[in-house]
């Protein structure tokens, strides 16, 4: 029964300044500017006297405000709130000793707040403006939580990889060498980076690192550090399948000394790292709930049909569904365009790539290690790069998202998006595009003052509103949490078939790839020195081709009909490498 009713104030979009403050006029319990309460001239909901109404809400033409009926039960376990009507934390996880404890769930429900509290960065307020630690202590009386946050008080010491590993660069300067020799407190910087694969980065220039070393660079330095407890905030971020599952097996080793939580996005890596699960729900940037802890393939599949049990709460209106027979072939178009094999040199790198076809309202899912030369094909395909022999000679058209996403002006998302395609604004643009992927309450901000997350989900609509023949997304999922990449692959799928339209997807979340390919070009090689590419395969002759060479097989969950990655040397592992079926072995 939701009887327990929260308001909450999103400060960064009201702007009293650039409205008639009409949440004010039309209700008498909102106050702004001089009315009443000033918080910084924005708007402050009195909850005493709410009564639900969401006129307020309505009359809001920044969507800067919401009430919230919650579950009565919720009442007085608020852990912390971002001052008064700002978003609000219920319950927080639980480190458990010799365990890696993840955390599943939407973007802006408070996992990283969750973490912060945890490192002993942030101190809980309890819902309140200020709490004590009796206080604290006395919420958290008789739960496992209790001696922990003794133990935060009494100095236990803990290491945290951030979030954004962008900043990194801003923040040190010198070589990476440098940074790891001042933070390991633990003299196994050898071997770290050894098991991290960083030998080739150790003594170059941070700022010259790619994203996928400053990654491994952050993971590295966080666990450097002689810590009591670790938190690792999404560790796969521009990490290939290769790079991600030797840093998975890199944390459980860890693990087995120090006890690890991690925030983690990819459901793969997930299910292959985790021992517990906590799941986040609720409103992004309004309210979050953390769950009790749960088993990993219980947690996970829970997630995906968005119905919690234990809880009785229905998290998502749909399930996250997954096909189990693909490609759909038989639906897709006529051949489009046929190319040879072909090779390029470029800067000591050589890539060779096989001949193959690209059909219209096809999905065409990358995979392969990085710097094995997938931007550089598809660079020739669309003849912005010449191959050494000049065989390829169309002239196509190509939209193209990056892997690395850097907003450099100030222009709002809807000023940026409308220049790319006038009709962004229109209802079919708004249906298909604006509001699956929360777009809209976007609009009027800059591009400078979007998150990772934010800035991603703009980057995707901006690349598929150019008019192109071909279009490229680079790690499309980068800073997504799960619903938001499955909104991704929907809008992809879509676009591909009503455009009738090729996309190249470059990603390394398996789930996407899985959700979203009709065929599959599988690259290998040594990274930097050469590549090659496959001709478009089959999923399944492309996954077998790439799981074998990454050592790793996967099968159906029988509930969900995810994939699942077998544990290394199961039984069932052994039996499908045995059999040469790496994908899907029933």
């Amino acid at each position: 029964m939701e009887d327990y009713r929260i308001a909450v104030v999103d400060r960064d979009r009201c702007k009293p300044d650039k409205c008639s403050q009409e949440c004010y006029k039309y209700c008498p319990v909102v106050r702004t500017g001089g009315e009443a309460v000033i918080i910084d001239k924005k708007a402050v909901i009195s909850e005493e006297l709410c009564v639900g109404c969401g006129i307020c809400v309505k009359k809001c033409p920044f969507s800067a405000l919401w009430i919230v009926g919650l579950p009565h039960e919720l009442e007085g376990r608020e852990v912390h709130r971002y001052g008064q009507n700002g978003f609000v934390l219920y319950n927080l996880p639980i480190p458990r000793k010799g365990h890696v404890v993840g955390l599943l769930g939407p973007n802006g429900t408070g996992k990283t707040t969750a973490v912060k509290i945890l490192s002993g960065q942030l101190k809980p307020n309890l819902g309140k403006e200020s709490a004590e630690w009796d206080e604290i202590f006395e919420r958290f009386a008789g739960t496992e939580l209790l001696d922990y946050l003794k133990n935060l008080v009494d100095g236990i010491r803990t290491s945290v990889k951030p979030q954004y590993i962008e900043a990194i660069p801003k923040i040190y300067k010198g070589k990476a060498r440098d940074l790891l020799e001042k933070v390991d407190e633990t003299g196994q910087m050898d071997e770290v980076v050894e098991k991290l694969d960083l030998k080739n980065s150790i003594d170059r220039e941070i700022k010259n690192l790619s994203g996928g070393e400053l990654q491994r660079l952050a993971i590295a330095g966080a666990l450097l550090r002689d810590a009591d407890f670790y938190f690792l905030d999404e560790v796969t971020s521009y990490l290939d399948i290769y790079q991600r599952t030797s840093v998975a097996k890199f944390i459980r080793e860890k693990a087995e000394k120090k006890p690890v939580l991690i925030v983690e996005h990819d459901i793969a890596i997930l299910d292959m790292l985790a021992d517990y699960i906590h799941i986040t729900y609720g409103e992004p940037s309004v309210y979050g709930v953390v769950t009790n802890p749960k088993g990993v393939r219980v947690g996970i599949n829970q997630y995906l049909k968005g119905y919690l049990p234990d809880e009785n709460i229905r998290i998502r209106e749909k399930p996250i569904e997954f096909e189990v027979f693909q490609p759909r072939e038989t639906e897709l178009e006529n051949v489009v365009l046929e190319y040879p094999s072909f090779k390029k040199t470029l800067d000591g790198f050589t890539l060779r790539a096989e001949k193959g076809e690209i059909k219209s309202s096809e999905v065409l899912g990358v995979v392969g290690p990085n710097a094995t030369g997938k931007s550089t094909f598809v660079k020739i395909i669309a003849g912005v790069l010449e191959d050494d022999d000049k065989k390829i000679e169309f002239k196509l058209k190509t939209s193209y998202k990056p892997q690395y996403i850097k907003a450099d002006s100030e222009i709002t998302v809807k000023s940026f998006l409308t220049s790319i395609n006038p009709l962004i604004t229109s209802s079919y643009y708004k249906t298909e595009f604006l509001k699956p992927l929360r777009i809209e309450e976007l609009m009027d901000r800059s591009l400078t003052d979007l998150s990772g997350g934010e800035l991603q989900r703009v980057a995707v609509i901006a690349c598929l509103m150019r008019e192109a023949d071909i279009y490229l997304l680079d790690e499309p999922s980068a800073h997504l949490d799960v619903e938001q990449r499955t909104e991704v692959a929907r809008i992809i799928r879509r676009f591909a078939l009503n455009s009738k339209k090729s996309v190249f997807v470059v990603d390394h979340d398996i789930y996407l790839i899985d959700m979203i390919s009709d065929r599959l070009i599988v690259f290998e090689g040594n990274p930097g020195k050469e590549g090659k590419s496959s001709k478009p395969l089959s999923m399944k002759d492309g996954m077998n081709r790439f799981l074998s060479n990454l050592g790793i097989t996967f099968r159906r969950d029988e509930e969900t009909k995810r994939p699942r990655v077998n544990k290394l040397d199961s039984r069932l592992d052994r039996e499908q490498k045995a059999k040469g079926e790496y994908y899907y072995y029933f």
